[in-house]
């Protein structure tokens, strides 16, 4: 019967033809028959079953042994035998070179006959034996999964015991080898289902043994720490992960991160290798591994492994969330990731350029997956935004591509930055930050934040910028007895020269530091500018001198002489004086004092004299680009605006009004007349300034600075319970009390006062109104008699006599930003740039610096961004814009610095001509070689830290070869950085195409 079946099978006969032949064969097999020809039939079919080279040839033989072990038992246990199967196992069937594969298929089918012969026992015997073996030859992943298969359904093949915990390891490190090279579909989904059946087998081998579960993460955490492996092992191995027990976790996390045995190196390779682990789509709770590894690095306090991982994890991480499949795993990891690190805005920077891209493609996908994915992203990036304010150049374009989506309460942010930073002490970060590389490509220096100090690095850096100060303390002489201003000229001085990206100015804080302040907190930054300068002022006025007397000048008359001479240095750079002035509206007597000021603290005007043009607020008046020229007749000095700010009295004498001003855009329809002092000097089409025009005046339904200044000046009504005690009278009598600024300061400061005591909730709160700032500014100052007959004695003027009024024009040169909603919290930095009476493209041919008021207003002076260690380069657009992209970041302190003009000509000339003199300040000997040797050494770290790092990223693996399509995006030109749609090479045959 063997015969006819093997002719029948060979025959050329059609198949119908055969099946009905080899029907009737099966049909009488199922009759008696002599054991001889048993064996025949079971050689044949075995033959069939392991070397046919069809399909249809080893289904034959597969029916054939069915019914010879159901029909006659006897004979196939006898041939079915140890002997048989070990031969099978160890050296396979068929023709050397052209071994079967079908051998573990075989013995799996033949088992189901023999499990109740006395056999049986041994065979499962030898089975445990061979299966250990098996996976200890690193079969490929299409055998490895026959191995489960077979010990799935037959588990008494299971090794026990030693040898079980042993097949565990072997079978993790089969795992740790499987590749997929194949790009087909249909291929990685067979690869798939076969990890998924291996990874099933040590699942139920846990289940019944949980001993066998320690030994086996153990193998698991050897193969993934390995640094030795020539090649990645595959993410195959997160298959195995999710079949562990949860409750286990915890302690399994002890344990690794307490273990002593492991290196640095080997930790870090393993949870990067982990990482990559949220690629695989079949896998469950790998996410919670990941996180709890995270964790439990944190809690040993593991920084530096912490940083190096997430840094160079972070964005692939994030490119998964363009995958459904791993969107919600990737998203767990990536909130984690970006919520832990909280001492530096590097993860979440590195983000930024993929952001929108991102959101654009969750938006089109338009599923729940992406709904939710959407949300969730967009808490997370407004908790980056309060936690990393301060960027506004940079946040714009995510700003823009999430501002339909919901946004967090402040509540909640700081509950999902609290829940989740690395540690609670700040101070055990403050090794790792900065990581700067380099210098900024700003050459600009920037402030290490000590813990909330961003409220000193901002007043710091403000000052800095304001460059005639800078010169002066730069200038000071060794030895000059002013401590708190030594600092604050080392600190300068380091800024000035440092190779260093950001300098720490924990030397001059804790000798700046107000007493009342509490440590660690966020503080008002225009209190601490306060104090600051205050005490400078009071170190000098004592007797100690902190710079080189400014060159006498000739044309000083000997009253003036003394004026300036007697002046410190911050009343010569800050100091204004300002008129007071209370008039009993009963008898007209007029009382006055007048007072010096550093800084003007403006307040907002209630809402009903809010619109311009109002008679309780002085207009604004725009005017064209000029030339700030002195007054040519006396009726540019006019007359005290008293009465312009209030209802006309009888025997008050008109005059004309003197507003503060803003220097807008001329009228186009204007004749551009050079000499004219309300012309534009150049032709305004080609004119930079008019592309900031809508930056340079207010919004009609905004307040702008002149708006707060008007308001400041405009007179106040003293009634009721305010009355003034009138000295002439001798009573309590209503009067208005009026400010009127007598001598401009060279910087003016101007603090909006944006923060009130709100009684209901026993807290400052903060006004969030969008204030207009002019890039320049026309101040209006009294002028004595004495004073306009020495102006118009310098110049050609004739003046009228009696006092008056006349404009001081400031430019704008640093702006101080407030990020936040309250005063004891939040985010300072400020935008700066670099204001002088030169003109920044080159000096006249006879030697004589240029002075700004000889010049067109210049809207190209380069503005910076200074937000603590980050300094970059920014524009006055960004500066204005700020507040509307970002409605919690407010101007709060305003530095300008006044224009050259006659009032103001002697200190100018006395800087112009000590810059002459000195040129660039040099600075005495010990400060020169300390910034030297810190140089030196900064080098020096530099060095190492780069061996060190060298030694980290070389450890980090590279990614497995079979998922090389989720990283494509890295390298492919046409993409958008990790992504794009196609960031994962989407071709039709890609893995992308079927799964998502």
């Amino acid at each position: 019967m063997d015969k006819i079946l093997e002719a029948v099978v060979m025959s050329s006969y059609p198949n119908n033809v055969k099946q009905g032949l080899v029907r009737r064969v099966i049909e009488a097999a199922k009759q008696p028959m002599d054991s001889e020809q048993c064996w025949s039939m079971l050689e044949l079919s075995t033959k069939l079953y392991l070397t046919g080279d069809t399909k249809y040839k080893r289904e034959i033989g597969k029916e054939v042994l069915e019914v010879y072990g159901h029909y006659h038992p006897e004979e196939f246990e006898e041939f079915f035998n140890v002997r048989f199967l070990l031969s099978l196992l160890q050296e396979g069937y068929g023709p050397l070179g052209k071994r079967s594969h079908y051998v573990l298929d075989y013995i799996q089918l033949g088992l189901q006959f023999v499990l109740e012969s006395p056999s049986a026992n041994s065979i499962f015997s030898l089975l445990r034996i061979e299966v250990l073996r098996k996976v200890c030859e690193r079969p490929s992943p299409k055998q490895c999964a026959k191995i489960s298969k077979l010990l799935t359904q037959h588990p008494q093949c299971i090794p026990t015991g030693k040898h079980q915990v042993l097949f565990c390891q072997q079978l993790i490190r089969c795992i740790g080898q499987f590749q997929c090279i194949s790009e087909g579909e249909e291929d990685i989904m067979e690869f798939l289902e076969q990890v998924n059946k291996v990874s099933g087998l040590l699942q139920r081998i846990w289940r019944t043994q949980t001993s066998a579960i320690l030994p086996s993460l153990k193998e698991l955490f050897t193969i993934i720490s390995s640094t030795e492996e020539q090649e990645a092992p595959s993410n195959a191995l997160a298959s195995v992960v999710q079949f562990v027990p949860l409750e286990l976790m915890d302690g399994v996390i002890r344990n690794l991160t307490n273990d002593d045995s492991i290196t640095d190196v080997q930790m870090m390779t393993a949870i990067s290798r982990m990482i990559d682990w949220v690629s695989w789509p079949l896998g469950k709770n790998i996410d919670k591994w990941i996180i709890a590894l995270l964790k439990g690095l944190a809690a040993v306090k593991k920084f530096s492994i912490l940083i190096e991982v997430t840094l160079s994890k972070i964005e692939k991480v994030f490119s998964k969330l363009l995958y459904p499949i791993v969107r919600e795993g990737a998203l767990s990891v990536l909130q984690y990731m970006l919520l832990s690190f909280q001492h530096s805005h590097e993860a979440f920077h590195l983000l930024l350029p993929h952001i929108p891209r991102l959101v654009a493609s969750l938006k089109k996908e338009d599923s729940n997956s992406a709904t939710s994915c959407l949300e969730q992203l967009a808490e997370l990036i407004h908790c980056m935004f309060f936690r990393f304010s301060g960027f506004p150049d940079l946040y714009e374009p995510v700003l823009e591509a999430v501002k339909a989506l919901p946004i967090p309460n402040e509540d909640r942010i700081k509950h999902l930055l609290g829940q989740n930073a690395w540690t609670s002490q700040k101070n055990e970060l403050a090794c790792f930050y900065p990581r700067l590389a380099s210098k900024s490509e700003t050459g600009k220096i920037g402030l290490i934040n000590l813990g909330n100090t961003c409220y000193m690095n901002s007043i710091i850096q403000s000052l800095f910028m304001a460059s005639d100060f800078r010169h002066s303390v730069l200038n000071l002489t060794e030895g000059n007895s002013q401590p708190l201003m030594t600092k604050l000229q080392w600190l300068f001085a380091f800024l000035e020269h440092s190779q260093r990206p950001a300098i720490s100015p924990e030397s001059f804080l804790s000798a700046s530091w107000p007493p009342w302040f509490t440590p660690g907190a966020q503080q008002d930054c225009s209190e601490y500018l306060k104090y600051l300068l205050d005490r400078l002022h009071e170190e000098e006025k004592t007797g100690k001198r902190i710079y080189q007397k400014l060159k006498e000048s000739s044309l000083m008359s000997q009253a003036v002489e003394h004026h300036y001479l007697n002046k410190t240095l911050i009343e010569k750079m800050f100091g204004g004086k300002m008129m007071t002035k209370i008039r009993c509206l009963k008898c007209l007597n007029v009382s006055s004092r007048e007072e010096a000021f550093t800084d003007l603290s403006l307040a907002f005007p209630p809402p009903d004299r809010h619109a311009r043009g109002s008679t309780s607020v002085l207009p604004v008046e725009e005017i064209g680009p000029q030339f700030i020229e002195p007054p040519e007749n006396p009726s540019q000095l006019t007359g005290s605006p008293w009465i312009q700010r209030k209802a006309p009295m009888a025997g008050d004498p008109a005059a004309p009004l003197m507003p503060v001003e803003t220097l807008g855009f001329q009228d186009p329809g204007e004749a551009a007349n050079p000499l004219s002092g309300n012309a534009v000097g150049v032709d305004a089409a080609k004119d930079p300034v008019l592309a900031f025009g809508e930056q340079a005046c207010a919004p009609k339904d905004s307040r702008s600075v002149p708006d707060l200044i008007n308001y400041f000046l405009s007179p106040e009504r003293l009634t009721a319970e305010n009355k003034y005690h009138c000295e002439k009278c001798a009573s309590l009598q209503d009067a208005e009390k009026v400010a009127e600024l007598t001598e401009g300061p060279h910087y003016l400061i101007l603090t909006l006062l944006r923060f009130s005591f709100d009684p209901r909730t026993m807290k400052r709160k903060k006004i969030l109104d969008n204030v207009s700032i002019p890039v320049v500014l026309k101040l209006p100052i009294l002028v004595t008699p004495e004073e306009t007959e020495e102006v118009c004695r310098r110049g050609k003027d004739r003046a009228a006599p009696g006092s008056g009024f006349m404009s001081v024009v400031y430019d704008l040169c640093s702006v101080v930003v407030h990020s936040g909603i309250s005063s004891e919290s939040g985010h300072y930095y400020c935008y700066s740039r670099e204001c002088t009476d030169t003109v920044p493209h080159g000096q006249p041919r006879d030697g004589v610096p240029k002075l700004a008021s000889d010049k067109q207003l210049d809207f190209e002076i380069q503005w910076y961004l200074f937000n603590d260690t980050r300094v970059s380069f920014s524009s006055f657009e960004s500066v204005s814009n700020v507040t509307s992209f970002f409605p919690k970041d407010t101007a709060y302190v305003l530095f300008y610095r006044q224009r050259p003009g006659r009032q103001s000509c002697l200190l100018h000339e006395a800087l112009a001509e000590a810059g002459r003199l000195h040129g660039e300040p040099s600075l005495h000997k010990d400060l020169m070689e300390a910034i030297s040797k810190d140089n030196i050494l900064y080098l020096q770290e530099q060095e190492k830290e780069a061996r060190n790092r060298a030694a980290y990223i070389s450890a980090l693996p590279k990614s497995p070869l079979w998922w090389r399509d989720f990283d494509r995006d890295k390298d492919d030109d046409s993409s958008s950085g990790g992504c794009s749609p196609a960031a994962g090479g989407g071709g039709s045959g890609s893995f992308h195409g079927l799964v998502f």
